[in-house]
């Protein structure tokens, strides 16, 4: 998955904050104790070390802006973001700037896991690093700015320069641990059903609609002409080794966001072991039916429960035996 986040043009004003650090404010201390040596003593020779350091204050200052209010950031090569959990990005900063190059840069944002550091970005030129993001809930996220830091070219000014940035990313819902995950689904076992089913594994066992995902081989072509829709035949031992999710997204009164949270949770930690053990999973939402039948195929299905919102009125469900029922009540998971 990937996202790319773009900063305006460097025509806009600076809007750096400025903090002494330990060193910058050693420094102005004893400039100001020159200062006060020379227009007491009438000194050259301390008046010339006033000049000097005076202008190393200013090519600091200088130096620190010119080389932040230059600088573009894009992010991009986004991992699939889980809720909670990091995910792995790149970062590619631009240095536009013809004069300045910068060092130690830092870059903040809440959205990351932890701060990235690039050493040196040389004037006109691009530099990348590896970046953490931790995302806290899941569905669309603004990436609405980044917090840019450096101390170059002394050491004696902390300068800030927070950085707009416009991008989206879909973050999926939150999984439960290992242990949780395996305890919790642990009756998901397309091999205990197949040992039970009779039947070579090649004989048809029933017919359904297509979903996407659907192989066209499995097409039942005679039965989909004489009803004028899709029809696949689904083998035994196909259906020993599928499992069908319904998702109801009826929020009752007295359920809290919270509640609604840990059942779309509990609906993407259920799939994700399934294709994870190799069953065929069918996904229903009141908006359409989503097919997969590996974990690399899945995250169609992740992406809808991302983006799935809850409804106040009771949805009608078409349910068959081998359904596993997901809502918002004492009961979580429910089978028909």
């Amino acid at each position: 998955m990937t996202a790319e986040a773009r900063v305006p043009p460097a025509h806009w004003t600076f809007d750096g904050v400025v903090r002494l650090t330990r060193i910058g404010t050693t420094f102005v201390i004893f400039t100001v104790v020159i200062g006060f040596a020379a227009l007491n003593t009438g000194n050259n020779a301390l008046y010339i070390a006033l000049t000097f350091l005076l202008g190393t204050l200013l090519l600091s200052g200088i130096a620190s802006k010119g080389g932040l209010k230059h600088l573009t950031v894009e992010l991009t090569n986004v991992d699939q973001p889980w809720a909670g959990r990091p995910s792995g990005a790149s970062l590619r900063l631009t240095n536009r700037s013809r004069i300045w190059n910068v060092r130690d840069v830092v870059i903040v944002s809440d959205d990351l896991e932890r701060s990235a550091v690039i050493d040196v970005i040389p004037r006109r030129s691009v530099a990348r690093a590896d970046a953490s993001f931790l995302f806290r809930r899941r569905g669309v996220v603004e990436l609405k700015r980044v917090d840019l830091y450096t101390r170059y070219p002394f050491g004696f000014f902390l300068k800030k320069r927070r950085v707009p940035i416009h991008g989206q990313v879909v973050v999926f819902p939150r999984l439960f641990t290992d242990e949780r995950g395996s305890e919790r689904f642990r009756t998901v076992s397309g091999e205990q059903t197949s040992v039970s089913r009779l039947g070579s594994g090649t004989e048809v066992h029933s017919f359904r609609d297509y979903v996407r995902g659907d192989s066209l081989r499995q097409v039942y072509w005679k039965k989909s002409a004489s009803i004028g829709r899709w029809i696949i035949k689904q083998t035994e031992a196909e259906a020993a080794r599928a499992v069908h999710v319904v998702v109801d997204p009826y929020k009752p009164r007295w359920a809290s966001d919270d509640d609604f949270e840990l059942m779309v949770s509990e609906t993407a930690t259920f799939i994700f072991y399934a294709l994870q053990r190799g069953l065929d999973v069918v996904l229903t939402l009141p908006r359409g039916t989503i097919r997969a039948a590996d974990a690399d195929h899945g995250s169609a299905m992740f992406r809808a429960l991302a983006l799935l919102e809850p409804v106040y009125e009771p949805v009608h469900h078409t349910l068959d035996r081998n359904s596993i029922l997901f809502s918002v009540r004492r009961s979580d998971v429910t089978a028909a």
